[in-house]
């Protein structure tokens, strides 16, 4: 057996899955290790966002076709934005004459497993599933891995081991912080009413859930994924139970309790952590590239990772390949990753932070969403704002609500 590779690739989500299929056919040895064995469930929100089915089509046209054939998907075409007042907003995804603006639902058992089984097809990555990462090693001459089965050896490692990351906790600096940390709680439902008509993901502002929200999304089959996603720093300074906050959302609130009369839970109430991109950290050393949540790429307004996380499995690929090309792999020329990194994602990232601060304050949420509703001139605005970067920036701006409150 091999042990000695040109590239490691540490866990198989959307990023190291994306890293490993664009880097194969290149000539270099490719290994990918995955302490879980696939299908495998992964505690999010399940809902695919334009940005996928655009990132997945930059990495191969095929790739991108196979997805839209991938039938455990739910095809949506609005977000929703109900605010603290109860007002809806509805924002489409889908523009005109612009094919990969679609948006699905999926859950990651199934997504993932689309992206692995892309993998597995690949006759030069030695894959290994269910086997666990235990220490990790890095010199001037080799990168170490030890599993609990085997010891290998690489050039470079990309560590897309999640909000967990092994190289990331043993090899850098980076700290939890809660300040620029997300906790989050997901349950699958059956029977929750209005699904035959259901074509948008729902995102409730709840005041006592600023600046966080309750989601519910619709898979297929009649299933829906129920959530909620409130900043760390805030759940622990209010000491929030978050599956008691859930289960009072569901049994409790006069418009959502209503929905729910007729559904029944799927599962037990998962809990999980996001590292959210609301500030930069080292995402490279020597032999080695953080991706997705190792990095912590999760947008800070909406909690979607998966987009960022397939965006850097990009740049990963890019960057290793120059690597191996010119045979450097230290600290210093890895620095080139993280500032591309940032200059592709740094924008969106710090104004979504800025859009989360918005959520501090309930009133002007509330006027945000009612003029939009009412004011077809701003409701078009906000619309642009979902996807023109420049566009969004102006939410940033005081003299934008100025102009919304005297706006008649």
């Amino acid at each position: 057996m091999n042990n000695t590779y040109d590239i490691i690739i540490i866990g198989a989500g959307p990023a190291g899955a994306i890293a490993a299929y664009q880097l194969s056919g290149t000539g270099y040895s490719i290994a990918v290790i995955d302490k879980t064995t696939f299908p495998r469930d992964k505690i999010c929100g399940d809902a695919l966002s334009p940005d996928i089915t655009k990132q997945l089509f930059l990495v191969d046209p095929e790739l991108s076709s196979a997805y839209e054939k991938l039938s455990s998907k739910k095809a949506v075409s609005t977000i929703e934005f109900i605010a603290p007042n109860n007002e809806k907003l509805g924002i489409d995804f889908i523009k005109e004459n612009e094919p990969l603006t679609h948006a699905f639902v999926c859950s990651r058992l199934e997504f993932d497993n689309f992206l692995v089984d892309q993998i597995r097809a690949k006759k030069d990555i030695d894959f290994f599933e269910g086997e666990s990462v235990k220490s990790v090693s890095t010199s001037d001459e080799t990168f170490a891995i030890n599993t609990d089965k085997q010891k290998l050896h690489c050039k470079m490692a990309l560590g897309a081991d999640g909000a967990h990351s092994i190289i990331n906790k043993r090899l850098t600096n980076n700290k939890l912080d809660r300040k620029h940390y997300m906790a989050g709680v997901r349950q699958y439902w059956e029977g929750v009413d209005n699904y035959e008509d259901s074509k948008a993901i729902e995102l409730h502002f709840q005041k006592d859930l600023l600046p966080g929200y309750f989601w519910i999304f619709p898979l297929n089959d009649n299933r829906w994924n129920i959530g909620l996603g409130i900043p760390s720093d805030e759940v622990s300074s209010n000491k929030i139970n978050l599956k008691t906050k859930l289960n009072d959302i569901i049994q409790n609130h006069p418009i959502i309790k209503e929905r729910f009369k007729n559904a029944k839970p799927l599962e037990d109430v998962q809990g999980y952590g996001l590292p959210i991109g609301s500030k930069k950290v080292k995402c490279s050393g020597n032999r080695f590239l953080l991706l997705g949540d190792a990095a912590s790429l999760i947008d800070p307004f909406s909690g979607e990772g998966i987009g960022n996380a397939i965006r850097s499995g990009r740049v990963a690929a890019e960057h290793t390949l120059s690597a191996l090309k010119t045979n450097q792999f230290d600290a210093e020329f890895n620095k080139q990753y993280d500032k591309e990194i940032y200059r592709r994602m740094w924008p969106e990232l710090r104004v979504s932070a800025l859009m989360k601060k918005l959520l501090t304050y309930p009133r002007l949420f509330n006027l945000l969403i009612n003029k939009a509703v009412k004011n077809d001139s701003i409701k078009t605005l906000l619309k642009a704002m979902v996807y023109d970067l420049e566009l969004r920036k102006e939410l940033s701006k005081p003299i934008f609500y100025f102009k919304l409150l005297f706006n008649r």
